[in-house]
């Protein structure tokens, strides 16, 4: 079982950066898939990137091209960078690892308490 612990959010003006993490310990890092997700206020927790062991990424659209994730597994930490953040990006962020269609479908018993990221003027 990995442990997870995600850090880095803040507030940020719109057009901004943000540089999360995701330390994991525990299990063994390299093999797991790794997701970030985000949940705004009343609505659901949705999938916004993932990156596979060897380095494989896929973005949800909306931030695809702003987003970049990445993973050191020597470190076994993830990292979301954000740029050019948008108001609607404003959510709670959360890591998680496991299979990669445990990742793509989201299905976890248990989540980090996450990291609040605020984009407001």
């Amino acid at each position: 079982q990995v442990q997870l612990v995600e850090s880095g959010g803040g507030l940020v003006q719109p057009g901004g950066s943000l540089r999360l993490s995701c330390a994991a310990s525990g299990s063994i890092f390299g093999t797991n898939a790794m997701g970030w997700y985000r949940q705004a206020p009343g609505k659901q927790r949705e999938l916004v990137a993932t990156i596979t062991p060897g380095g494989f990424t896929t973005y949800r659209d909306s931030v695809k091209g702003r987003f970049t994730t990445s993973r050191s597994n020597a470190r076994s930490t993830a990292y979301l960078q954000m740029n050019s953040l948008k108001p609607e990006d404003t959510a709670v962020y959360y890591c998680n690892a496991g299979t990669w269609s445990a990742v793509l479908a989201g299905t976890f018993d248990s989540w980090g308490q996450g990291t609040q990221v605020t984009v407001s003027s």
